[in-house]
Formats: C-alpha cells, sequence, structure tokens
C-alpha cells in the first residue's frame, strides 16, 4: 500500500476518487482573496554542502556567544548548560517520543513530564503545573483566556512592563474575541502603577510579570490582593525563572497562575528558539488549565504509574469544550529543564541565582561611578535599564565591531525612552569582561 503519490498518474488517480479536476479544488473553501495567486520566489534548491555553506554564511552575520561578549537577555539569557544534560537529551527514547497515549508502553515519558511538573509547581509554589506549552508568549496569552474562563469576566488589566512580544502573541490570541485588555502603566521606579485599577469594573484578572522587562521585582503581593479585592485574578508572568531560586515564588505570594518561559534552564539559546512554556496554577483552577497534565497512581498490581490525567484540548474532546487549541507539549524541552533543576537542586538554584544577582548588581555599581544614570529604583535581577548619552547607537556599533553587545534599545517598544538601553548580565559573563564593557564605554 502507498502512502503518497509518486507519479503525475498517482495525483490525477487520487482528484478522479474525490471528484476534483486538479489541486486547485481542494482550496475551493478558502476566500479567494485569502490565497496566493502567484508563485513563491523561492531560490534553487542546493546541495548539501551548498547549504551548510549558506548557514555558514548567515550565523557569521549575528553575534552570538563566545566569540562576542552579550551583555543582553529581555527573554532569552545565556547559561552554562551541564555537559550532562547535552548528553542524556540525545538518547534515542527522548529525541524520537511522542504523545504518550499508550501509558503501557510510555512509563518512562510520562515519569519524565511528572517530574517536570513536579518542579515546576515547586519552584513557582504552585499546587499543580502542566506539561509545558510552546513558550512563555503563548503560556501567557493561554493565562489570559483561562482567566477569563474561570471568573466569566471580559476585562483583562495587563502591565506595560510585560515582555513586549508576550503581549503582541497575547492581543492576537484576544484581538477577536470580544474581550477587552487594559495597559497599566508603569511607574517612576520601574514597577506597575495599579492605581487605575479602582476604575476598571468586570475585571477577570490582574497580569504583571516579575522581573518584569525592565528587570525590575514586582510587589507581587500587593498585587495578588489589588487583584482580589475586585474579584480578579492574580497572574504573574516570567521571563526568566531562574530569579525565583533567590525571590518569593508567586504562589508564596496569592498568586492564581503563574507563566512564563523556561528557555533559561538548560535550553540553548539557539538564535531564538524554541522555548519552552511553564504553567502552573491554584489546584481548584485545574479543570480551567489549557495543555495536559500527567499523574501518578497504581496499577492493578498496586504498582506506581503514570497517566495522561487530564488532557481538556479539542483533540481529545468536543471543540467547544476544549480549553486550548494547543495540540501538544514541549516534550524534549521540558525534559531539558527537569534535568537542569534536578542537576543543580534547590541549593544549586540558589546559589546560581545569587551569582547571576551579585553579577548584575557589580556591573550596576560600576556603570555608576563611570557617570550613566539608572533611571529605575526599584531592585533588579539580572538586568537593568542604563540611560546612556545621546548619540549612543554609533558607540554601541563600536563596541559591536569589537565583540561586545552593549545591551537592547527600548525605544523600539518605550517610545517615551530614548536612549535607554537593557542591559543583562549572566553568571556566562566575567568581571574582566564586565569591566571591559565599562571602560569601553568611557572612552
Amino acid at each position: 500500500m502507498r502512502y503518497l503519490p509518486h507519479t503525475d498518474e498517482d495525483v490525477a488517480e487520487m482528484l478522479k476518487a474525490i471528484g476534483a479536476k486538479d489541486l486547485e479544488d481542494l482550496y475551493v473553501t478558502i476566500p479567494p482573496d485569502c490565497r496566493r495567486a502567484t508563485s513563491l520566489n523561492l531560490p534553487e534548491p542546493m546541495t548539501e554542502w551548498e547549504l551548510n555553506e549558506h548557514m555558514a554564511d548567515l550565523s557569521g552575520s549575528m553575534a552570538v556567544s563566545p566569540k562576542y561578549k552579550v551583555f543582553m537577555g529581555a527573554g532569552s539569557y545565556e547559561h552554562f548548560i551541564p555537559e550532562s544534560i547535552r548528553q542524556l537529551l540525545a538518547r534515542s527514547e527522548f529525541v524520537t517520543a511522542y504523545t504518550p497515549y499508550q501509558p503501557e508502553v510510555s512509563q518512562g515519558t510520562l515519569q519524565a513530564i511528572y517530574e517536570y511538573q513536579t518542579l515546576v509547581a515547586r519552584l513557582l509554589g504552585m499546587e499543580t503545573a502542566n506539561a509545558s506549552l510552546y513558550d512563555g508568549g503563548s503560556a501567557f496569552a493561554e493565562a489570559l483566556l483561562m482567566a477569563v474562563r474561570v471568573t466569566r469576566r471580559s476585562k483583562i488589566a495587563v502591565s506595560k512592563l510585560v515582555h513586549p512580544l508576550y503581549r503582541r502573541v497575547a492581543q492576537t490570541y484576544l484581538s477577536s474575541t470580544g474581550y477587552e485588555v487594559v495597559e497599566l502603566p508603569y511607574s517612576e521606579d520601574g514597577s506597575t502603577d495599579l492605581s487605575s485599577l479602582k476604575q476598571i469594573q468586570d475585571l477577570a484578572a490582574v497580569a504583571v510579570q516579575s522581573p518584569n522587562f525592565f528587570g525590575c521585582i514586582e510587589d507581587l503581593e500587593h498585587v495578588a490582593v489589588t487583584a482580589h479585592e475586585k474579584g480578579a485574578l492574580s497572574v504573574v508572568a516570567f521571563s526568566e525563572p531562574l530569579a525565583y531560586g533567590l525571590l518569593k515564588n508567586p504562589g508564596s505570594l496569592a498568586a492564581d497562575i503563574a507563566c512564563g518561559e523556561g528557555q533559561s534552564f538548560g535550553i540553548p539559546q539557539s538564535f531564538g528558539g524554541p522555548g519552552l512554556g511553564m504553567f502552573a496554577s491554584k489546584m481548584k483552577y485545574v479543570r480551567s488549565m489549557p495543555g495536559r497534565l500527567v499523574g501518578m497512581g497504581k496499577d492493578m498490581d498496586g504498582k506506581r504509574g503514570f497517566v495522561l490525567t487530564l488532557a481538556t484540548r479539542e483533540q481529545h474532546i468536543r471543540r467547544e469544550k476544549a480549553t486550548s487549541n494547543i495540540c501538544t507539549n514541549g516534550s524534549l524541552c521540558a525534559l531539558a529543564a527537569v534535568m537542569y533543576m534536578a542537576s543543580l537542586g534547590g541549593t544549586g538554584l540558589r546559589e546560581l541565582a545569587r551569582l547571576n544577582y551579585d553579577k548584575s548588581e557589580y556591573l550596576k555599581r560600576e556603570l555608576k561611578k563611570a557617570g550613566f544614570r539608572l533611571p529605575f529604583s526599584a531592585p533588579n535581577f539580572n538586568e537593568f535599564v542604563v540611560e546612556f548619552p545621546v548619540g549612543f547607537a554609533s558607540t554601541r556599533e563600536r563596541l559591536l565591531e569589537k565583540g561586545i553587545v552593549a545591551g537592547l534599545s527600548l525605544t523600539p517598544y518605550y517610545p517615551e525612552l530614548a536612549n535607554h538601553y537593557l542591559l543583562c548580565v549572566t553568571e556566562a559573563r566575567t568581571r574582566t569582561e564586565m569591566d571591559a564593557l565599562v571602560r569601553e564605554l568611557g572612552t
């Protein structure tokens, strides 16, 4: 039996069997103005060696570590990854495994996901966690939709200091739903200003990010109290989960949902992907949670076993009853994260988080000594905002030629912050490199 046609005759035979004249008949349900009328402008095919050379040329145009010393985070962070994780991830059982529909032959995969859920719940201080989503942006959007389902309200207050790309993803999700997103401004110290919440009615959720996009730590307990007074849920996003090795976690500060990006946990930056969407909540909301959850129980012989306990998605149940159209989980990325967390342990995570904090504080102090202004006074983790003199863009280009990436310009995301740059320091940056950055900035 052939599953794919090999000749034009095969195609013609298949089309005849379904009553279609040609391939175009298969797309008649798509409106004409949504279809491409011309051919794609694609280059000619390359040999394997030509493609390798082309990819090498492309990578040469990008500033990446270790050739470049990158002082930029903004949602993607350079952390050292233990070699043991790289080796274990390469095992064929993990690389080739897909959805564990048959628990009797998928116990290893199911247990790995269960361990991931357990460590995520502990890290974030929440009662339950799902088996991962795609990335931080989709996790954030799903959290807002979940809040709407739980509260049956139509307005969502989102901090302007939530990662701009997460907010853009959420806007895409929500734009056709009729739900209203209200933007919360930021205050002079670099944290979210909640004062406008008093005037908002029918509020489903208050969503902030901590550490926020400026690297500032939000008062999550105050956010939760304010949200609950309005009958809304407290949603806490994050792009750097390592911070919770040092800071109080969202669950201990009364958050209802915690979500964000887990790339920092054993996943290479890889020019922007893949990511890992972490998602956790209070147990009472578990049936409104998107994605899937793995549970542990006992079989008929009393032996421990793992199984997909909840999978409230449209592939499993009626579409109108599904909580999400996300149809899988990033198992391999989740596996990398659980290996990373297990490798470091609670003490290791705390020590690494402290090291990241101390290094960023050192660079902040040296930049202040050099005469640069740090506009926000709220405490930071890993990254912070610096105001540079007018014309700094040319200085940044000069540093780039010397192999130093001096932060991310905030102007495209916050036009009012001209000449403000977001700098980041992790354990991958040395004191010598930080001193070199300050020295070059002063010349």
